[in-house]
């Protein structure tokens, strides 16, 4: 953990807290930061989308069914 002086508009901290509904500027800060962390990752991923044009689809396995006893 690591403590941080930041220097944020405070309406744009106020509208953040509201947005999302926490009830600290800390929590504030952290579930913007993690968001902005999804959303990269999530572009990153959806970069991959057609880069293997040649690519199979892989077999899963799955399990047969168990019967129940009533």
């Amino acid at each position: 953990m690591a403590k941080k002086t930041f220097h944020i508009d405070g309406k744009l901290l106020e509208d953040a807290k509201a947005a999302c509904g926490a009830s600290t500027d800390t929590d504030t800060i952290r579930l913007g930061l993690e968001a902005l962390v999804r959303q990269a990752a999530y572009e990153r991923l959806a970069a991959l989308i057609g880069s293997e044009p040649g690519a199979k689809d892989v077999p899963r396995r799955r399990e047969k069914p168990t019967r129940r006893v009533a």
